[in-house]
């Protein structure tokens, strides 16, 4: 297993599950062939990795893989089960979920060797080693992030944590903050979320590519088209591979799929 990239030890009874466990179940032909080949699994754990695989490269974006949890939905029909074994991977620290602020109710999961080596590069690009009251990015790695493992965490609870390395200050919070490491909730200001650092060029295409797949469908007469076909269809608007979007699009039930004698059909679902 790759060792994280943090100094500390993750508290847990079982050994850590990487990025690269289950790689031997995932030959080349299934992290290239097509959605519709690929769409759905029995295993969580393989769904996982095969999207961590796909996930989209975007040029001047640095940011580590992560699964929206409505991919997984979309992937795994038995939604109980997806929800007991998220909740066991992130019990185990093999993963983490974030709610994301994209105006929806998104979740994303990234698995913890991942969101470590983003929370380095987010502190490396925010001068975090270069500024006063740097250390609190240590701290945070170690005392927050093993600790702490819901999608949020109170003031209270940060600001106890963090003191396990020393006085906290706002000023630390707000280094925290601007790092893109919590953010900070508009309902209740003492709520902070967890968040992945960098990743708002990624959320935008998100919200477009919705849009331009939802609209492309609408203008059809059926409001359907083959899912091979909606697959290989250029975005204008949203540089995120298509087949990221369409999983989205499938588990959170905007769109649902037909079988055809010809295949894989791609429907606006109707309320």
């Amino acid at each position: 297993m790759t060792e994280p990239s943090s100094s500390y030890s993750l508290p847990s009874k079982k050994r850590q599950r990487s990025p690269d466990d289950n790689e031997h179940s995932l030959d080349r032909d299934q992290t290239c062939s097509s959605l519709e080949d690929n769409l759905t699994f029995n295993d969580t754990m393989i769904a996982l990795q095969l999207m961590r695989t796909q996930f989209p490269k975007l040029d001047k974006v640095v940011a580590q893989p992560f699964i929206l949890q409505s991919q997984l939905y979309s992937s795994v029909k038995d939604r109980t089960q997806v929800d007991r074994d998220l909740e066991s991977f992130k019990n185990d620290r093999v993963l983490r979920i974030f709610k994301l602020s994209s105006g929806q109710d998104d979740h994303a999961i990234m698995f913890m060797d991942d969101y470590l080596k983003q929370v380095s590069f987010a502190i490396k690009r925010s001068g975090g080693k270069d500024q006063d009251g740097n250390e609190v990015f240590e701290w945070f790695e170690r005392y927050v992030v093993p600790s702490k493992l819901d999608v949020s965490i109170n003031q209270l609870d940060l600001c106890s944590l963090l003191s396990r390395g020393g006085d906290v200050t706002d000023k630390h919070i707000t280094l925290l903050m601007n790092a893109g490491l919590l953010t900070r909730q508009l309902i209740d200001p003492n709520i902070y979320w967890f968040s992945i650092p960098r990743i708002g060029p990624i959320l935008k295409g998100l919200s477009q590519g919705r849009k331009e797949i939802l609209s492309l469908l609408n203008r059809r007469k059926y409001k359907e088209m083959l899912l091979s076909s909606l697959e290989n269809t250029k975005l204008r608007l949203s540089s995120l591979d298509t087949r990221f979007l369409l999983r989205d699009l499938i588990g959170s039930g905007h769109i649902k799929t037909v079988q055809t004698p010809t295949g894989l059909l791609a429907r606006i679902s109707r309320d």
